[in-house]
Parts: structure tokens; C-alpha cells; sequence
């Protein structure tokens, strides 16, 4: 983790970034826009909206399929994003980046190609407690389908992975692991290097739900060694609608596609399809080009702050926020991991979440509240719902200051 004298550096000017983010300067019911929602959706830097505003007003056109100078830029800059894609993860190459709508997709994707392909009756695949529902449900129905078993890795009141009891869920019949980087109900970072490793002793695979990670971590999905890593841009900075799949180049070559349609082929007749290579066997049809573009803009403004520097910022603000809910009276903090990212999931005294979220609405605070399409986690800790307040580079201790105070508020006006 970087320290505090490197925090303080030019290189991280809080208020320039701030003055990047248009949104930052509005106000919401008559108070200056406190976003604290950032693992639901990130805020736009001017940079990606000036970008994807470009890409209409300049070089509007579909990709790959012309020859004319406007089809030609579009293409240019839509696998330039690729390219920025690929080194972002370090990916081998960018045959191994399919681009799709999201993380959600992605996982759909892996489930219902490699999945379906690979996935017999009696296999099993594991996931964790604290997976998000595009983590669990895509698993579920696969399993209902081809009468594997789902097994579930549990989590201790911290909220962190119970390794013991996952190394005694792996055996050869595991097929399939597929694990969280960041919990977005806890914040919990998994040991995810570990997790593959062990998996690989036993001759599964290894996916990665990495929505939460990509915005504040670094990810080297070689040193990972892990089968296939998703992402989303929207919370990446980037446009909604996009997200990549990595996949290692052998494993996608061998699945079958998993949709038809323009560019996913070579060569159609009536009596065989020859399918394309890839990555775009797997990107049938017209793509979000503009959100792709998009993406990659996104990417490039968070490498040029440099990511080490997001996280140890984000560090800082997490403890700092940590230390002041903890000294609010009837607030307790859902997730505990001694190795968090920037979220912040409670509960407080005689008040409900959702109550909680429009109080602090008023104030000009945005918040989440809810299960955060989470419920296994909310049923482990017993409760409905939390309130999650979630930290980005661009948010502020006097920010985290603003909701403490509202939130004391609030519970003075219920108690």
C-alpha cells in the first residue's frame, strides 16, 4: 500500500479530478451532490463523455464491415479499446478480451458455452456466500439443466471466505469454481490467487466476478492464472452497457459460440456455418461501439491517475470513514475483513435502510439500500437490508464528514 507522503503527491490532485466529473458540481434538492453509490454505478469523467460525444459527432459508422474512411475509424478506435483492454488486465492477447454488455453477461456467457459443453451430471461447481446474484443464478440453472451439484463456500462474521471449509469443498468432481474479486454487499477482497491455485490442484477452473475490482485494484490476469475474468465498464468510469470477458485463448477457441449473427462468421450457407475467429465468434451483431470507445477512454484516464494511487486513496478514505461510523451510537458495520475495499454496508438502530436512504436523499446524499443483490448475505447476518455507502477517488473526507453528521441526524430524529 502506498503511503501517505506518496498519497499526497502532485500526481493525485483531488480537486482537478473533481473538476473532471461534471455531474460532481449539481446539486440535489438544494444541497451540493454528495455520491456515495459509486458499486452500483460510477460517475463520468468529462474525458469518456467528450469521447463517446466524438465518436457521434465525428466518425458515427458500424465497424469492420467497411471500407469507407468513416467505417475505417470507427473500427480503429473500437479495437484500440480492445488493445487498452487487454494491457489493463495483461491479457496475452486480445484474442482473449470479448467484449459484451457487462459482468452479468459474461458469466451468462462462460455458463452457457463452456458450462453447457463441459458440465455433466454429478459435477459440481462452487461458489461462495457472499456472490452477487448474476454469480449465483446463471450457476443454478446450469445445474438444474445438466444435474451438477452447486456447492457454497461460507463466510465468517467478518465477512470473509472460510478457506478451511472451501479446501474441503474441492474434489475431483469440482468442475467449476466461480468467486467474487470484491464483495459489493461486504467489500471483502478474496484471496483469489489462493482460491485458483487450489482449484487448479484439482483440475477446475476458475472464474472471476471482477465488477468490483476493476475500478480499484490492479488485475494481471496472468499472475492470476485464472480461466476467465469479467467486468463492467459503467463502473469503471465508462458507459453502461459494456463489459469484457477474458477468457485464456484455448478455452474460448474450444467453446461454441454463444449467440449468431453478423461477425460471428466467416462463411454461411444453408447446409454449415463457418465461424469466425477470435474474439468475435463471440460478439455477434452490432456492437455498443460508442460504449466501447467509451471504455477505453475510461481506462486510460484511470491508468494516467494510476491505480496503486486510487487504492491507497481509497484506503485512506475507508479507514477514515470506518473510524467515524464507528463512533456513531447504534450504527454497526456489516463486514469487517481485515482486507477491504471501499464500502461501507450497515445498519442502524430503529431505523430502516430504506427509511435512512430518503432521509439522507434530503441532504443531498446518495446512498444504496438493500440487499444489493445479495440476499444469502443478508440471510448469514440475519438482517433485511443495509445501507451501503461506497467510496471512489473523486469522493472526499469532507464528504464522508457530511454523511456521518446526517446520518447522526437520523438517528436522533428516530430514537
Amino acid at each position: 500500500m502506498n503511503s501517505r507522503a506518496e498519497m499526497s503527491a502532485p500526481a493525485f490532485d483531488l480537486e482537478k479530478i473533481r473538476q473532471d466529473f461534471p455531474i460532481l458540481a449539481r446539486e440535489v434538492r438544494g444541497k451540493p451532490l454528495v455520491y456515495f453509490d459509486n458499486a452500483a454505478t460510477s460517475q463520468k469523467p468529462v474525458q469518456v463523455i467528450e469521447t463517446v460525444d466524438r465518436y457521434y459527432r465525428e466518425y458515427n459508422s458500424n465497424i469492420h464491415r467497411g471500407v469507407h474512411s468513416l467505417s475505417e475509424e470507427a473500427t480503429a478506435a473500437y479495437e484500440s479499446a480492445r488493445d487498452t483492454c487487454r494491457s489493463f488486465v495483461n491479457a496475452a492477447s486480445n484474442q482473449e478480451i470479448i467484449f459484451v454488455k457487462g459482468t452479468t453477461e459474461a458469466i451468462n456467457l462462460v455458463a452457457n458455452t463452456w458450462g453447457r459443453t463441459h458440465i455433466q451430471p454429478g459435477d459440481e461447481i462452487i461458489i461462495s456466500w457472499m456472490e452477487h446474484h448474476s454469480n449465483i443464478v446463471p450457476w443454478q440453472l446450469l445445474c438444474e439443466q445438466s444435474g451438477a451439484k452447486l456447492k457454497v463456500i461460507p463466510i465468517n462474521d467478518a465477512g470473509e471466505l472460510c478457506m478451511d471449509e472451501y479446501r474441503d469443498l474441492l474434489n475431483p468432481r469440482t468442475k467449476l469454481v466461480a468467486v467474487g474479486h470484491i464483495s459489493n454487499a461486504l467489500g471483502t477482497i478474496n484471496p483469489v490467487k489462493e482460491i485458483v491455485e487450489l482449484a487448479h490442484q484439482q483440475g477446475a477452473l476458475v472464474l472471476i466476478d471482477g465488477a468490483q475490482a476493476a475500478p480499484h485494484t490492479v488485475i494481471d490476469v496472468q499472475m492470476l492464472d485464472c480461466d476467465f475474468y469479467a467486468f463492467s465498464s459503467h463502473k469503471l468510469y465508462g458507459p453502461t452497457g459494456v463489459g469484457v470477458l477474458y477468457g485464456k485463448q484455448a478455452l474460448l477457441e474450444a467453446m461454441p459460440p454463444y449467440q449468431a449473427g453478423g461477425d460471428m462468421i466467416k462463411m454461411v450457407t444453408f447446409d454449415k456455418t463457418l465461424y469466425n475467429d477470435l474474439p468475435y465468434k463471440f460478439e455477434a451483431g452490432t456492437p455498443n461501439i460508442a460504449g466501447v470507445i467509451g471504455l477505453g477512454a475510461a481506462i486510460e484516464y484511470v491508468n494516467a491517475i494510476g491505480l496503486d494511487t486510487i487504492a491507497g486513496y481509497e484506503h485512506e478514505l475507508l479507514e477514515y470513514a470506518t473510524g467515524a461510523a464507528l463512533n456513531i451510537e447504534g450504527l454497526r458495520l456489516i463486514g469487517t475483513a481485515g482486507n477491504k475495499a471501499g464500502i461501507l454496508s450497515f445498519v442502524l438502530d430503529k431505523v430502516h435502510p430504506h427509511d435512512l436512504g430518503t432521509i439522507l436523499d434530503h441532504e443531498g446524499i446518495a446512498i444504496r439500500t438493500g440487499h444489493h443483490c445479495a440476499m444469502p448475505v443478508m440471510d448469514r447476518f440475519k438482517i433485511p437490508a443495509t445501507a451501503r455507502a461506497s467510496l471512489a477517488f473523486y469522493n472526499s473526507r469532507e464528504e464522508i464528514d457530511i454523511l456521518m453528521a446526517a446520518l447522526a441526524d437520523a438517528r436522533e430524529v428516530f430514537c
